[in-house]
C-alpha cells in the first residue's frame, strides 16, 4: 500500500461555503463562474459585488441568482463536506488552489471544485487517459492492462473512468507501476459506481486517487458521464482508445481531447470486429495508430523508459496452429480435419484455462495475445 498525500484541514483561504454556494447558483455554469472568478478573484468577492457590477458580466437573471442568499441546502452540504474532509486521504482543490491540476485549469469549463480521495499529487504529473468499451473483448482487456502497466512503470499516471471493461483493465494494469492511476467518477466522491468495482475503487483510493467534481451524495445520472469525460481528457497529455464501437462513449472523450489540443491514440483491430470500428474511425480522422507503449511514450516526447511488454510464449498446440489473429468459427476448425471434436474440446478447455484462447459469441474462438 502506498501512503496517501498529507491531508490538511481545509485552509481558511478556501472559504468552502462560498465555493459550494457558487457551484450551486442556478443558471450560472462553469464557464460563467470561471469568468467571474478571473474578474473578481474569489467566490466571496463575487457574492459581495453590487448588482450593477455583476451586470457587466452576466445576465439580469444570473445577477439576481448571485445576489440571492445561500440556501439551507448549501449550509447542510457544507457541514457534510467538512465532516468528509476530516477523513484521512480526503481533500478538495478549488480552481484557484495552487495544487489544482495545471492542464485541467486550461480547458474552457474546468470544475470549480475537485473532490479527491487518495494521492492528489498524481494529478500534477505526466498522465495519459486509457478508455474504451464497457463490453470489451478478452484481448482488449489484456491490451489495456499491458499498456497501462508499461506506461505506469514509466511514471505516467493512467486516467480512466472506473467503468467496466477497458476502464477497469486500465486501472488494474496501472496499479502495478509507480505512475498508478486516477479514476474520474460521475457520482459524489463518497459513492462508488458501478458497484461491481467497489473493491477496485477502494484500492485506487489507497494507492492512486479517486476524483469527482460533483457534491457529496450525488447519485449516478446519465448526463454526468459524458460531462466527466472532459476531465478525463483534460487532466492528460493524450487519450488512448483501446476498443470502441462506432457509437461508443469513448469517442466523446477522444473528441473532447481533440478540442482541448491533446493527442489521440488508437489501437487498430480486425476489420470484422465491431469493437474496432470506432478506433478505425479515429485513425481515419487523424488519431495516431499505435501498437506498443513505446510508441505512445515517443509521441508524448518522452524517451522510451521501459521495454515493451512481450507476449508470453504460448505452448505448442494443434489448435493454436489453426488460430491466426482473426476470430474463427469452431465449425471451420473442425472442417479442416486436423482435430476431432473430442480433441478440440480438450485442447480448447486447456487453452481457455491458461487464458490463451477466448470463446466469443456465435461459436467463435480467438487467440489472446498478452
Amino acid at each position: 500500500m502506498r501512503d496517501t498525500d498529507p491531508t490538511p484541514s481545509p485552509a481558511p483561504s478556501l472559504d468552502l461555503g462560498s465555493w459550494l454556494r457558487l457551484a450551486a447558483v442556478p443558471g450560472v455554469g462553469r464557464i460563467t463562474a470561471a469568468q467571474l472568478l478571473r474578474h473578481f478573484g474569489s467566490p466571496a468577492a463575487i457574492f459581495s459585488a453590487a448588482i450593477d457590477q455583476l451586470l457587466q458580466h452576466v445576465t439580469p437573471a444570473q445577477a439576481s441568482a448571485l445576489c440571492a442568499p445561500a440556501s439551507s441546502e448549501t449550509a447542510r452540504l457544507l457541514d457534510t463536506t467538512l465532516a468528509w474532509l476530516e477523513q484521512p486521504g480526503n481533500r478538495i482543490l478549488s480552481l484557484l488552489d495552487p495544487a489544482y491540476p495545471p492542464l485541467l485549469a486550461e480547458i474552457p469549463d474546468p470544475p470549480l471544485l475537485l473532490y479527491i480521495r487518495g494521492r492528489h499529487a498524481l494529478l500534477q504529473g505526466a498522465a495519459l487517459a486509457i478508455v474504451g468499451s464497457r463490453n470489451a473483448s478478452v484481448q482488449g482487456q489484456a491490451n489495456a492492462r499491458a499498456f497501462a502497466a508499461a506506461l505506469s512503470a514509466a511514471g505516467i499516471t493512467i486516467v480512466s473512468g472506473l467503468a467496466l471493461g477497458i476502464d477497469t483493465a486500465a486501472h488494474e494494469g496501472a496499479l502495478r507501476g509507480c505512475g498508478s492511476t486516477a479514476a474520474i467518477i460521475g457520482t459524489g466522491a463518497d459513492r462508488i459506481y458501478p458497484a461491481r468495482n467497489a473493491a477496485l475503487a477502494r484500492r485506487i483510493a489507497e494507492e492512486g486517487c479517486m476524483v469527482s467534481e460533483y457534491p457529496l451524495a450525488t447519485p449516478p445520472r446519465p448526463e454526468h458521464f459524458p460531462q466527466r469525460n472532459r476531465i478525463i481528457s483534460g487532466l492528460t497529455a493524450g487519450v488512448l482508445v483501446i476498443e470502441a464501437a462506432a457509437g461508443s462513449g469513448s469517442l466523446i472523450t477522444a473528441r473532447m481531447a481533440n478540442e482541448q489540443g491533446r493527442d489521440v491514440f488508437a489501437l487498430p483491430g480486425s476489420i470484422h470486429a465491431t469493437l474496432s470500428k470506432g478506433c478505425h474511425q479515429l485513425i481515419r480522422d487523424g488519431a495516431q495508430l499505435v501498437e506498443t507503449s513505446d510508441e505512445v511514450l515517443l509521441a508524448l516526447s518522452m524517451a522510451p523508459l521501459v521495454r515493451t511488454m512481450q507476449p508470453t510464449p504460448a505452448p505448442v498446440s494443434p489448435l493454436l496452429a489453426l488460430l491466426g489473429h482473426e476470430a474463427i468459427h469452431i465449425d471451420t476448425i473442425l472442417s479442416q480435419g486436423a482435430l476431432s471434436a473430442s480433441a478440440l474440446s480438450a485442447e480448447l478447455l486447456e487453452l481457455e484455462l491458461a487464458g490463451i484462447v477466448a470463446r466469443l459469441p456465435g461459436g467463435m474462438l480467438q487467440r489472446v495475445h498478452r
